[in-house]
Parts: C-alpha cells; sequence; structure tokens
C-alpha cells in the first residue's frame, strides 16, 4: 500500500503553529515512505469562510518549504481537492447510511433542540447531548412513521441527517502514538453528517474523501481524538473498515506554563506569535504578527516545530529538512503535551543565523532594513551581515544591531561622551580627523594604526577614547569592531559623524 497522508484545513483564519507542525509531520513521514503528501481544503463550514484564507495557507507552506504533492492549486488525480467543490458526492453516502438504518432524518428546529439540551442535562454546567438517551424524545425519522417522515421531506421541511451511535458498545481505535483506545458509545452523540443547506460536516467529509482520495495514515491533533469514534462507525458502516487509515493523534502544543492549549490570545498576552506569517482578518482588519514577519528564518521555524513532541533519541538538536527526513519516525512523537518556549525558539533562530552564509542573510535580511526607510546596496548588507550576524537572533536585527551601517545614528549616548570630554579629548579628535583625511588607505587595520599612533602622539590613554569613537559612529555603546564599522561606512562618514559628534558635545 502507498503512504498517502493529508492536511485537511479549514480556511477560517491564520495559521496556528500546531497546524503547521502537522503538516511537518505528514510531510516527513510522506517523504520517508516515498509517499504522497495531499493539501486538502475542508470548507463545508460556509459560516466560518475567511476570504483569502485558503491562499494564506498555501503561502504559509510554501514559506515552510512543505509544498503539497496535490492541492486545490496543483490538482492530483483526485481532485476537485476543495470540498465545497465536491458537495454533491456526498449525499450518496448520507442516504447509504439512512438506507441501512446507520443514519436518520431529524427536522428538529433549533428552539426544541434547545429545550431538549436544557430539560435533559445531567448538571447545571452543562447540556445534554442528542444521543442514544435523548433521539427518541426528539423529532426524527426514529420517532415519526415513515409516511410522515416521507410527508416532512416532501413539503420541504428542514432536516439533517445524524449518525445513530449504537447503545452499550466499546468503540476500539488503534492509535499509532497512543496505542488501543476505547470509546464507551454512551459518551458518543449522534453528529449530524449533512446539514440542512447539504452540505457535508467534518464528520461524513473527512471519512469520504479520506477514502476515495486512497489516505493510508491520518496525523491530525489530539483534540480530534473525541470524534474519532464517529469516523470508526462511519468507516465500517460504510462497508469501508478493510480502507481505514492507520491514526495517530498528535500531541498538543501547550502554554509556556503547561496549563492548557497555546492560543492566540496567549501570544498576544506574553508577546510572541503564534501563526506562521502575518494573518490580516478581512472582518476586524486586525493584522496577527507571524514568525516570519518577526525575523524567523523558515529553516529555523521548521526545526523548532520538528522537536515540540519528537526527538531521534540521540539529544541532537538541529536538523536540515533532508535530515529530519531520514530521522523522522512517528513512534518517536511524544503522547503528552510539549510546553511552547519562545525563548528556545528564538535560539534555533539564532543557531541557523550563525550557520548562514552571508550572502543568503543579506537576501532575507534585506527586507526588513527596508522596511525602516534604508536602500542599502545588497553588497553592503552582505558585509554587515558578517560583521553583525553574531549578535541577531532574528533577521529584523540585523537593523536594530546594525542600523548605523545604513544610516546616520542619532546620538543616543551623547551624555556617556559629554560627561567626560575635556580639551586634551577635543585636540585629539580634531587632529585625528585631519589625519584620516589624509589617510592614502582606507580599511580597519590601517585605521586602528593610525588610532594607536595618534594615542601615543597625544599621551591619551586608548581606553579614553576609545569609547567616544564609537559612540560618535555607532550613537551608542554597542556593535561590532569600531574599526570595521569605520572601514564599511567610509572615510567621508566617519569623519563626517565625529565633526558632528564634536559640534554637538562644544
Amino acid at each position: 500500500m502507498k503512504v498517502r497522508v493529508r492536511f485537511a484545513p479549514s480556511p477560517t483564519g491564520g495559521l496556528h503553529l500546531g497546524g503547521v507542525r502537522t503538516v511537518l509531520y505528514n510531510y516527513l513521514f510522506a517523504r520517508a515512505h516515498g509517499g504522497d503528501f495531499v493539501l486538502r481544503i475542508e470548507d463545508t463550514d460556509q459560516t466560518r469562510f475567511v476570504p483569502g484564507a485558503e491562499q494564506y495557507i498555501m503561502d504559509c507552506l510554501a514559506w515552510c518549504g512543505l509544498e503539497p504533492d496535490e492541492s486545490p492549486v496543483k490538482g492530483g488525480p483526485f481532485v476537485p481537492y476543495r470540498q465545497s467543490e465536491r458537495k454533491s458526492m456526498y449525499r450518496q453516502y448520507a442516504m447509504q447510511l439512512v438506507a441501512s438504518g446507520n443514519a436518520y432524518y431529524a427536522f428538529d428546529t433549533p428552539e426544541e433542540l434547545e429545550k431538549m439540551r436544557q430539560e435533559h442535562r445531567k448538571d447545571e454546567h452543562s447540556a445534554a447531548q442528542y444521543d442514544s438517551s435523548t433521539r427518541l424524545l426528539m423529532r426524527n425519522s426514529l420517532t415519526l412513521s415513515p409516511s410522515e417522515t416521507e410527508a416532512l421531506i416532501v413539503a420541504g421541511t428542514p432536516y439533517v441527517i445524524r449518525i445513530k451511535v449504537p447503545e452499550h458498545t466499546t468503540i476500539h481505535i488503534s492509535d499509532m502514538i497512543r496505542g488501543e483506545i476505547a470509546f464507551d458509545s454512551s459518551l458518543v452523540d449522534d453528529k449530524v453528517l449533512l446539514k440542512a443547506d447539504g452540505m457535508p460536516t467534518y464528520h461524513l467529509a473527512v471519512v469520504v474523501d479520506d477514502y476515495l482520495m486512497q489516505i493510508s495514515h491520518a496525523f491530525r491533533g489530539e483534540e480530534w481524538l473525541p470524534s474519532a469514534p464517529v469516523h470508526v462507525l462511519l468507516w465500517d458502516y460504510l462497508g469501508w473498515k478493510a480502507h481505514m487509515p492507520l491514526w495517530a493523534h498528535l500531541p498538543l502544543i501547550l502554554k509556556p506554563d503547561g496549563n492548557g492549549k497555546l492560543s492566540k490570545r496567549d501570544g498576544d498576552r506574553l508577546g510572541f506569535p503564534v501563526f506562521a506569517m502575518n494573518w490580516h482578518d478581512p472582518k476586524t482588519n486586525e493584522i496577527t504578527k507571524g514568525f516570519k514577519e518577526m525575523g524567523f528564518m523558515p529553516q529555523a521555524f521548521v526545526n523548532m516545530l520538528a522537536m515540540l513532541g519528537w526527538n531521534d533519541g540521540t539529544g541532537q538538536e538541529l536538523f536540515s529538512l533532508d535530515e529530519l527526513v531520514s530521522r523522522f519516525s512517528i513512534e518517536r512523537v511524544h503522547k503528552g503535551g510539549a510546553k511552547f518556549d519562545f525563548e528556545k525558539a528564538k535560539w534555533f533562530n539564532h543557531q541557523y543565523i550563525q550557520h548562514t552564509d552571508n550572502d543568503t542573510l543579506a537576501t532575507l535580511a534585506l527586507p526588513f532594513i527596508e522596511a525602516n526607510g534604508a536602500t542599502p546596496t545588497h553588497e553592503l548588507v552582505t558585509t554587515v551581515a558578517g560583521l553583525i550576524k553574531d549578535r541577531c537572533t532574528l533577521l529584523s536585527d540585523f537593523w536594530t544591531q546594525g542600523h548605523f551601517f545604513f544610516a546616520t545614528p542619532e546620538l543616543v549616548e551623547k551624555a556617556a561622551i559629554a560627561d567626560k570630554w575635556n580639551e586634551q579629548k577635543q585636540a585629539f579628535f580634531s587632529s585625528w580627523t585631519q589625519v584620516l583625511a589624509e589617510l592614502p588607505i582606507w580599511n580597519a587595520i590601517d585605521l586602528e594604526t593610525s588610532f594607536n599612533d595618534h594615542v601615543l602622539l597625544h599621551g591619551i590613554k586608548k581606553g579614553e577614547v576609545m569609547l567616544p569613537f564609537r559612540i560618535m559612529l555607532v550613537g551608542g555603546k554597542y556593535g561590532p569592531g569600531v574599526f570595521a564599522i569605520a572601514e564599511v561606512i567610509g572615510k567621508e562618514e566617519t569623519i563626517g559623524r565625529m565633526n558632528t559628534t564634536m559640534v554637538a558635545i562644544g
């Protein structure tokens, strides 16, 4: 049997990092077994559909380098790959279930459903389910005669089709991560399979599509475990149990304190992204920041996600995508949730920045520099990358740590010079600027030699003038070697910044 896996998101908003991890594990498994990775858009819930969300999902996967083999855009042997375009095929399977007695028509109004949920609830904090204990109290084809049911359908009365979950049954599922799991059918409600508008719910559509698309393995989040017994029943009721994919319910990505699933709200509260890329909500016009726009390299983001719930047992943490493919096994995915650690995420990004060549870094960092109004050449950014990448955790740091290479900086630390300024220092810098103007070769080595010679000539301690020189060029007490900075910004800019500073503190 050929390995075929799928990622089947709903186009309803930003792509959570948990969703990207699901993509990654699917992708790694498929590549490791010479299989296919399918992207299927599950847009059956039209009330939650958000324009632009589908393209956003595809853009996120492209940024991560996790391109599907089959998708709504790429096509494939099982088109179409949007459930809304497959609407006509689901009804026949719902009707097949009704005919076999494994599903039924339900004509209950929203008011009738709410009344049942309130009157038959077991305690004040919950609502009753539509299940084996309540379905015979409702208006459906189990309580109505065949003629009454037919009359309602002919009259155009709105209805849904619900699965009929068996009573007093234990439903078993074998999970690649969690082993054998048993569910008591009395705790499983009669899920809606076909809605009043004719669209299937997730429960029916996912089973039909997985069967028709020959999906061999289904990896999805742990939050879908409660729905698993309904899906197992559908595979059985439709006569497809022999073709049911192998399941793996992935652990949750937890809040940093381990207390519950990581949400967008947690990211907003704690100051880090939870979406792969910026998400612009067309309904609220709100922009939620993503890892890409914050300055993460896609390779680092993917590597970090791989380690959230999996390891290869060796203690190694840094893996290329090819290495992840060769090392990944679903058996080493943890059962327990993985705490998200933003500091660790930044560590991964810092490591990738250190190990990336300067030319590539220049390409990645340039948009962050240009966003601040500077327009340096690629060559300049490449040179700067070599000088400051050890100080950069995010790609955006190439501006914060190196802005003075691209624009004359504000004199932020003026007081650090002015407080200890004297005539001797004024004389030193005034005369040295004249020496610099005549310096025939402009490089860091000759600049430092000239500086040292001038220190001896003026009988001043080198430490007393090194910090003022740095602040003159940088605006603050940071940055790489000051003579390397002077070499890069050039003679005219170096002397100009020195003269400007002397005037400002004079």
